[in-house]
């Protein structure tokens, strides 16, 4: 969580900053965290690191509950040492800086997201983040918002972050608090755990009940990101009872 006291308004949508390695605030930013990773970054890292999502689930992350809407979420794990480290920062910087997750790359900025359910319009609002530690902010390199995101490849992420997030944003909290411990479940895992509901599509009774082009399921056999999408279309569908995929009809004798 980020603190509100350190939160600002960006005017003018500019701002000026600059991370580098002669700084000697380096990585102090990489400490002492509460990174809540998305389910792209869970892709992104567990592939860097030739993990099935299993294994890095279990070495890397930690499982807790939103407060508000009772969904499971995950977070980075942390050393255990006094600073509470990133276990992928080194001297001389992030060691899967390409795979970094979302909330890494967008900092020193912050982003709060709002989805209307059902119009499908993402609000966004981006903010500065200024923790006191942090000497960038006294560098001349000027950005604007979006030349910030380009360079540091949110497009993507912020892209594929708002495709869980339409799931359940704007759903009426009574209804997400009455979730069983089995959708719950199910919920976890399709979000986090991509290769765990590869073989829910793939290994039970899915196909069975399900009309699933052959060309979709081609796809989602190897494409962790086809998958994403599936998956969030399978979640909108239990969950929700929205139609977001095709029973198949059988046959009576």
């Amino acid at each position: 969580m980020i603190d509100a006291s350190v939160m600002q308004s960006v005017p003018g949508r500019k701002f000026r900053f600059a991370c580098h390695k002669e700084l000697p605030c380096f990585t102090r930013c990489c400490a002492g965290l509460d990174l809540m990773l998305t389910p792209y970054d869970i892709i992104r890292l567990k592939n860097r690191l030739h993990l099935s999502s299993g294994a890095f689930l279990d070495r890397y992350t930690t499982a807790y509950t939103d407060r508000i809407s009772g969904l499971p979420l995950v977070k980075l794990k942390m050393h255990t040492d006094e600073m509470r480290r990133c276990p992928f920062v080194s001297p001389g910087g992030c060691v899967f800086y390409a795979d970094r997750p979302g909330a890494c790359r967008l900092y020193p900025l912050g982003r709060a997201a709002s989805k209307i359910w059902k119009d499908h319009r993402v609000g966004e609002y981006y903010f500065m983040v200024k923790e006191s530690h942090c000497l960038g902010w006294k560098e001349e390199k000027e950005w604007t918002i979006q030349e910030w995101l380009t360079d540091q490849g949110l497009d993507a992420y912020n892209t594929m972050n708002d495709s869980f997030m339409d799931i359940t944003t704007g759903r009426p909290l009574k209804i997400l608090k009455k979730f069983s411990n089995r959708q719950l479940q199910m919920y976890y895992m399709a979000c986090y755990d991509p290769d765990a509901f590869r073989r829910f599509v793939f290994e039970s009774s899915f196909m069975d009940r399900f009309d699933i082009a052959e060309e979709v399921l081609n796809r989602i056999h190897t494409d962790d990101i086809e998958l994403m999408a599936f998956a969030c279309r399978w979640l909108k569908f239990s969950l929700f009872g929205e139609m977001t995929l095709q029973i198949k009809h059988r046959l009576r004798a």
